[in-house]
Order: structure tokens, then C-alpha cells, then sequence
């Protein structure tokens, strides 16, 4: 290039590392800067590939983190099709923030909310086609992502376009490099001024491109005394295999509509089981394959980011994978072919477009240094190409052009994966956003002391007797979260014994409750925002806050947030917790913890959200959190009853036909119960206790966040192998169907269908409301010894109805 066409490259001391030069046929632009990193046209480490938008992406997010927290959190970037779709894909990688890239394929009965030109491409047109429109109407920072910026063009069309429908105070361009000059610059700086917005740039590296006035007539000779490529030499044809990944269901296979958080970690806990069936398809002999040729990853045009990840977990997969294991993409791009070491470009194969698109059906597609030209060295025994099953077509296969054919001609063994197309389901036009709802309209507690990030499903008919739900359950028929029980009432000297046990413990509660207020005050600061899981963690989450205000005067946020074990937690409720609050400030908040199996999924739910899945509970018998009041096993009055203490909620409710995609999870407002609401009376009799307890909440605190302390909170899951020890003396499958603490026995006598109780042997009074409620429904209390807990609960495992009587009591016991 420098020699023939008189183009060279100046700058920083990094850019020869990421760049090389080659020759467009186009003639709007002569040069082609070539990235070694890009994973486009130069086969590449799939590593070093997303390798380098994790970097741009965590210095993006040292770039907002001085700016506060809430800057970081309310970032979306936004992806030039084609070339860096998955460049800024991985990019919101180091960011984890929301994604989208531009797209030239128009999608039916899609409506565009935006576009934009691309002036010195050949193919200009961007479409913008997120599934849900509100990814681009947040206000804050918008990140644009090219492989390079060289006039600022296509930054100055997008933001001009967006700022015109949505506009925001704060742009941030990101390239791998930044080759524009002094004119450039001033240009993109006038126009940040002209719209009042800020605009930052970040590159690994800088510098320019020195053209010749006559580059063009240069290029054009140069093009053509070059010629046609040519022809692959003869070769046997290679087998073709193809391999069903198995991808998951709903997740989308790039960030063409949109790519979320909830996405990014449905994508990594996916990625380790779908290279192991792209490894047994590439290496069927397994370890035997360590000394097979490298590997080619071909992704296809605009689907450059599933391809890259595939290709990443393949190489940790495969024997020597780091070695063999490359990575690049087709491209629409005519770029000249010179096989010289000297020349980026060294070979190309030329096919027609496979995808049917709407703008250009004729022309070709190319697949560069994929054929191994005159270096045997350079050969891929097998080539991995990934495309969606749009492009799944007869052209891809058919005909002596057609792209699959021609790479059976210069590789050993072809494997095709297609992935299945993301086809968005919701409507091109903005959805009204879900509200939160508050008393006294729904629920018994005062409008600033919670809000409720639910569904009002009080007029739907969902509940259902306790037997009938038990078997439907254990039998595969419906899940729990699917309907609602009858609201037990329990008798009057049953209520007794809840007014009983408050006066005892208020004070216990109310220092449970210090502890872990001044706790997550001084490890989280000022800013809390708390998040209680509905309805157990709701009063829970009222107390702290109140104790927050009292002692600190602080008003803290405070909201009710359905998870639901085996279905996760609500998205529509962290995604309003996302646009509202900085992730890194929101508490999730709970009662206290059984074996762990909430605490567990709330983990997997929030896993790469950037929410802090540490739950903070009064009581932790289960010892699987860090954050907790006591981790004795003691009756929080609050268990004893079902919604007259906890605001008269029901339990929240999941099903297809009443929560759709925008909504959150539903529940009831028992308005009929207000009569027998004791909910205010449990928050003011343990807030009475506040002041009383102060000294001692702060000491245990600071006993706490001392480091030689830190053993002593760190979880050891000993409730969880408790159960799983009872379980298999009991002969019970499903550790679900056994409940350890005084709090999940007491659920299980008002909601399930119980079999028996286990209560360690000399346990007191905290067991006299599990002792009644037992006694009025002929189940047995076994006094038991070596228990962890204070009382175990065992839900009847075989349950059904005409096997055992609707009361469920007629059942074996253990030895027979």
C-alpha cells in the first residue's frame, strides 16, 4: 500500500498493532484500514477479538464512574452494522450495559425508529429496529461504536438523527482507533456545542492516513492490473456436517432488536453447553483431535457476536484450542486480494448473498483469508460457519458459487450452525410502562412506606383449595405461582398465641432489624434503596426503613418485588429498579432463610444484572447469607399469618394469560380481611422497641464489618445439608417438599398439605403456634434430636387425593 498506492499510516505506537491497509474496489473511498482485532476480515484469537471491546467497554465505564453511579447504570451503547456489531456488542460486555446495533435488513411489520446514512459506504442505509422502543428514549449516556473514526460522518447522522427524538446530555464515541483530522475534530466539537450536549471519545489508538490527491485514479489501477481473484486450486470436496446447538429458547442471537442483561447472562450460562456440542461436532474423536488442523469461527455479516462467543468458549474447550481456534466474519465489503505477506487481504472468496436482502439481492458477499492461497501453513482443516436461519437459504447452498461450496474447496471439513433469527414479538410502538402500586388503594400500609412493583389482580379468581393445589403441583400439572391458596384464618386462640409471641420477641425483632440496617448503612452508604421480596421480606423492609429514618433520618426507598423459585425474579421489576436507581445501591430484603433455596435464586436471577444478589434477612438459620440479624432459628411473628400481617397481600401470582412480557407479577388486596389486619400493630409494636435496642444493633454491627469477624458472617450452607440429610432418612424426593425453621413450618401448615412436623427436642414456646396449628389438623410433631433448626416442616410427598384423603394426613410413616 505504500509502495503502490502511496497510503501510510501515522500516529500512536499501538495503532501498527490493531490496523493494516488495503485497497476498496469503491469509489467513494479508496483505503481500507484492515483491524487485526476486529475479527472482520483478518482471522483472529477469538479471545483477543472480544478481548478488545472489554477494554474500550471498562474504559467507558471509567469515563462515566467519576460522574456518579447512576451514569453508569443508565448507559445504552448503540453498534455500527456491520462492521462493529460485535465489537460494540462486546463492548456493552465491559460496560454490561443494554445493547443495540444498526441493521441494513429491513424486518416486516417492524417499524424503524430512527436511521441514519453512512456517506463513504457502499451500502449507506441504517435501520433502527429495537423490539422495544424505550431502549433508546432513556436519558442517559448514549454509547456509538464504530471499528474506526475517521471524519466523524456517521457519528454526526446518528447523533443528529437520536438527539432530534430523544435527546440526552451526554454522547460517548468509541473506536478501536481515531484517525481523524484537525477539521474533523473541530467539526464533531461545533456540533456538541450547536446541540448544549457533552461528547466524549475513546480509542486504543490515534492517528492519521496520509492520501495521495491522485489515491483514487492509484486505486483504481492498481484494481485493475491485479484483476480477478483467483480460483481456488482443485481439492477434494470436504464433508459437510451440520450441528443443532440447541440455542435457548427467546434469546436473541445478536443485539439487531436489542440485547439486555437478562440476556447477557441467559448467553453465559448457555455458552459452556453449546461449545461442547460445536466441540463434538468439529473434534468427534475427542482428545484425539488435539493434533487436527486450526479451526475457523466464520460468522456471517451482521451476526458477528454469537459467532465470537461460540468461537471463544470453543477454543477453552477444544484440546490446544488457544492455538488452533480463529475467528472472522463475511462481509459485503469488495476489498482487493493480493497474496503477498506484505497485504492484509491475501485471498478472497466471492459468493452471491445468501439472506435474500431487500436492498441489494444481486450483489456478492466475501469471505477474506479464509482460503490458505499459496502458504499451506495458513490451511484451516475445518471451518465452523454460523448463520441465522434467515440466511439458511438455497443460495448458501446451491451452485458452484454458493458460499458453502466453495469453502468445502479449501478446508477438510466443513460444520454448519444455524442459529434461529430473533424475531421480536413486541409491538414497534412504545407499551406503557408498568407503575408501582400503593396503599391504601392496594395493601393495608401507608403510601411512603412501600411500593409495589405488582400487578392488581384482585378481581381474578385464583384461588384454590389447599389439596387440590398440592396435587396439582407435585404431579407436573401446574406450578405453585400459578394459583393462590385460601386464605387460612386461623382461630382465636391461635391469634392469641401471635399477639403472645409479638410481645415476646418485638424487641429481638427490633434489634435484628438495627443490626442489619447499620450493617448495610455502613458496607452500601446513604443511598439505599431497598427492595423486599413480596409479601414475607415486605414488613421486614418497612422496619428498616423506619429504623433508617429514625436513627438517621434517612428516606429511603423502598420497594416490593416479586422472585419466584424455580421461574426467577420479576424483569419487569428490576428493569424499573434499573431506569429508577443506581443497580449497585438496591438491598434486596427477606424475612429469614430456610435451606437457602430463594437466596440461591435470587443469586442466578441477578447474575450479570449489576444488582447485588447479597440478601440481607432478619433471622439466617439456613447460614447461606452474610447479611443478617441473628442466625438463630427463632419465630419473627410475621410467619405466623398469611396476608393480615403483611399488608393484606396475597402471595404473588405467575401465569402466562394474566402477566404479559411488560408486566409485573401479579397479587391480590384481600380488602374483605381489614377487620382481622394486624399489620400496622407488628410494625409499631417491634418499632417501639427501637430506641431501646440502638446501642446494641450498633455494636453488633460493628462487630460484624470487623475483619476478624468475617469468618464468622461468611455462608457454610449448613441448613442445606441439614435438609438433604432428613430428606433421603425420610425417603422425600424433592428437597422442596421439606421446610426447615419455625417461619417455613408455619407456611406449611397454613398453605400446604403437611405430612409432619420434626421439633428439636426441649424447643419452648417459639413452637406453641406450630404445636397448635397441628393439633387442629392431625398432623404429628416428632421430636427429634441433632436438628439445626427449632422445627423442620415435611410437605406429604406422594400426595394425592385419593390416595390420602383430602386432609392429607392418612399417609406411611418413615418405617414403614
Amino acid at each position: 500500500m505504500a509502495e503502490r498506492a502511496g497510503v501510510t499510516l501515522t500516529g500512536s505506537e499501538r495503532l501498527p498493532e490493531l490496523v493494516g491497509l488495503a485497497l476498496r474496489e469503491n469509489r467513494k473511498r479508496a483505503h481500507l484500514l484492515v483491524s487485526t482485532v476486529l475479527g472482520k476480515h483478518v482471522p483472529q484469537q477469538p479471545a483477543v477479538v472480544h478481548g478488545a471491546g472489554l477494554e474500550l467497554g471498562r474504559r467507558v465505564r471509567d469515563l462515566l464512574d467519576p460522574l456518579g453511579g447512576e451514569a453508569v447504570a443508565r448507559a445504552v451503547v448503540l453498534g455500527y452494522a456491520e462492521t462493529a456489531t460485535g465489537l460494540g456488542h462486546s463492548v456493552a460486555d465491559g460496560l454490561d450495559a443494554p445493547y443495540l446495533h444498526s441493521t441494513r435488513r429491513p424486518v416486516p411489520g417492524l417499524t424503524p425508529v430512527g436511521g441514519f446514512e453512512e456517506e463513504h459506504s457502499h451500502a449507506t442505509s441504517h435501520l433502527l429496529l429495537p423490539a422495544d422502543p424505550r431502549l433508546l428514549a432513556g436519558d442517559g449516556p448514549l454509547v456509538l461504536v464504530d471499528d474506526e473514526f475517521s471524519t466523524g460522518t456517521t457519528v454526526l447522522n446518528t447523533i443528529r438523527e437520536l438527539h432530534a427524538n430523544h435527546p440526552r446530555e451526554h454522547y460517548v464515541v468509541v473506536a478501536l482507533v481515531d484517525l481523524r483530522g484537525p477539521a474533523d475534530r473541530r467539526r464533531l466539537a461545533d456540533t456538541a456545542a450547536e446541540l448544549g450536549v457533552r461528547l466524549d471519545l475513546v480509542a486504543l489508538a490515534d492517528g492519521g492516513v496520509e492520501l495521495p490527491a491522485d489515491v483514487l485514479d492509484r486505486a483504481e489501477r492498481l484494481i485493475a492490473e491485479a484483476g480477478p481473484a483467483p480460483e481456488p486450486p482443485a481439492a477434494p470436496v470436504a464433508p459437510l456436517v451440520r450441528v443443532d446447538l440447541d440455542w435457548p429458547a427467546g434469546l436473541p442471537d445478536g443485539g439487531r432488536h436489542g440485547f439486555t442483561r437478562e440476556h447477557r447472562a441467559r448467553l453465559e450460562a448457555a455458552l459452556p453447553g453449546l461449545a461442547e456440542r460445536l466441540a463434538a461436532a468439529v473434534d468427534p474423536d475427542g482428545a484425539a483431535g488435539a493434533d487436527r488442523a486450526r479451526v475457523l469461527v466464520l460468522g456471517f455479516e451482521e451476526l458477528m457476536y454469537a459467532p465470537l462467543r461460540l468461537a471463544d468458549a470453543l477454543a477453552e474447550r477444544l484440546p490446544g484450542g488457544t492455538d488452533r481456534v480463529r475467528y472472522s466474519t463475511t462481509t459485503r465489503s469488495p476489498v482487493l486480494a493480493v497474496d503477498d505477506p506484505g497485504y492484509a487481504i491475501r485471498t478472497r472468496l466471492a459468493f452471491p448473498a445468501h439472506d435474500d436482502p431487500a436492498d441489494d439481492s444481486s450483489r456478492e458477499r466475501y469471505a477474506y483469508n479464509v482460503a490458505p492461497g499459496t502458504d499451506p501453513a495458513r490451511r484451516f482443516g475445518t471451518v465452523v460457519l454460523v448463520v441465522d436461519d434467515t440466511a439458511d437459504t438455497p443460495a448458501l447452498h446451491e451452485g458452484e458459487r454458493a458460499l458453502l461450496g466453495q469453502l468445502r474447496r479449501v478446508t477438510d471439513r466443513v460444520v454448519l450452525a444455524v442459529l434461529p433469527s430473533h424475531r421480536p414479538t413486541a409491538p414497534a410502538t412504545p407499551a406503557a410502562p408498568a407503575r408501582p402500586l400503593y396503599g391504601p388503594e392496594f395493601s393495608s400500609y401507608r403510601a411512603d412506606e412501600v411500593a409495589w412493583l405488582l400487578k392488581d389482580l384482585t378481581g381474578v379468581d385464583l384461588e384454590a383449595p389447599t389439596e387440590e393445589r398440592e396435587e396439582a403441583v407435585q404431579s407436573g400439572g401446574a406450578h405453585y405461582a400459578e394459583s393462590l391458596p385460601v386464605e387460612y384464618q386461623p382461630s382465636p386462640e391461635y391469634q392469641e398465641l401471635f399477639h403472645q409471641a409479638l410481645r415476646v420477641s418485638a424487641r429481638r425483632i427490633a434489634l435484628a432489624v438495627g443490626t442489619v440496617a447499620e450493617t448495610l448503612l455502613r458496607e452500601r452508604g446513604p443511598g439505599l434503596v431497598l427492595a423486599s421480596l413480596a409479601r414475607a421480606g415486605t414488613p421486614v423492609g418497612i422496619l428498616i426503613r423506619r429504623w433508617l429514618a429514625a436513627g438517621h433520618g434517612l428516606d429511603a426507598p423502598h420497594y416490593a418485588v416479586s422472585i419466584v423459585r424455580g421461574r426467577g425474579i420479576d424483569p419487569a421489576a428490576l428493569r424499573y429498579l434499573d431506569a429508577h436507581h443506581r443497580a449497585a445501591d438496591v438491598v434486596f430484603v427477606d424475612g429469614w432463610t430456610g435451606k437457602g433455596a430463594i437466596t440461591r435464586e435470587l443469586a442466578e436471577a441477578l447474575a450479570g444484572t449489576g444488582f447485588d444478589p447479597d440478601l440481607a434477612v432478619l433471622a439466617d438459620p439456613g447460614r447461606c447469607v452474610r447479611t443478617f440479624g441473628t442466625r438463630d432459628d427463632f419465630l419473627i411473628p410475621s410467619a405466623c399469618l398469611n396476608s393480615t400481617v403483611s399488608g393484606l397481600v396475597s402471595r404473588t401470582v405467575l401465569r402466562s394469560d394474566l402477566i404479559g412480557p411488560d408486566d409485573f407479577h401479579g397479587a391480590k388486596h384481600y380488602t374483605e380481611l381489614a377487620g382481622a389486619d394486624v399489620s400496622g400493630a407488628f410494625l409499631d409494636t417491634v418499632a417501639d422497641h427501637f430506641a431501646d435496642v440502638r446501642a446494641e444493633a450498633l455494636a453488633a454491627a460493628e462487630r460484624f464489618l470487623a475483619p476478624e469477624h468475617a469468618e464468622e458472617r461468611a455462608p457454610d450452607w449448613a441448613g442445606w445439608a441439614a435438609v438433604e440429610r432428613i430428606s433421603a432418612e425420610y425417603g422425600i424426593d424433592s428437597v422442596n417438599l421439606v421446610k426447615p425453621g419455625v417461619g417455613e413450618t408455619t407456611r406449611v401448615m397454613l398453605r400446604r398439605v403437611p405430612w409432619r412436623v420434626l421439633a428439636r427436642r426441649g424447643a419452648g414456646a417459639d413452637l406453641d403456634h406450630v404445636r397448635l396449628l397441628a393439633a387442629q389438623r392431625g398432623v404429628p410433631v416428632e421430636e427429634v434430636d441433632d436438628l439445626p433448626y427449632s422445627c423442620v416442616g415435611l410437605i406429604h410427598p406422594r400426595y394425592t387425593r385419593g390416595a390420602t384423603g383430602a386432609s392429607g394426613t392418612a399417609v406411611l410413616t418413615k418405617e414403614s
